[in-house]
């Protein structure tokens, strides 16, 4: 079964937020060590979060295993009254 839907959106939150936490720790240790700073780039921050975001949805199509040739079985109701999740069968010809 794969990951719940909160863990997949707060694993793009966090990769949207990396560039800010870089930006915002990389100005508290120049303004430490005296070098001049202007003014924060939000734009690039964002452009460079949605970048981020999006390189992690193509991983995802790229590295996701392919289960097109496989049969699903849904989830059922057992007599105790318990749910079985739904999942993917192997096809009886697929190769492994």
């Amino acid at each position: 079964m794969g990951p719940p839907l909160l863990r997949i959106l707060l694993t793009r939150a966090l990769l949207v937020a990396v560039p800010f936490a870089v930006w915002f720790v990389w100005r508290a240790w120049a303004r430490r060590s005296g070098h001049p700073m202007g003014s924060t780039p939000w734009p690039w921050l964002f452009a460079a979060g949605a970048a981020l975001a999006g390189l992690s949805f193509i991983a995802m199509a790229v590295f996701h295993p392919d289960n097109r040739s496989d049969r699903y079985v849904p989830g059922e109701m057992t007599p105790s009254g318990a749910v079985t999740p739904g999942h993917f069968e192997p096809s009886k010809g697929a190769a492994p």
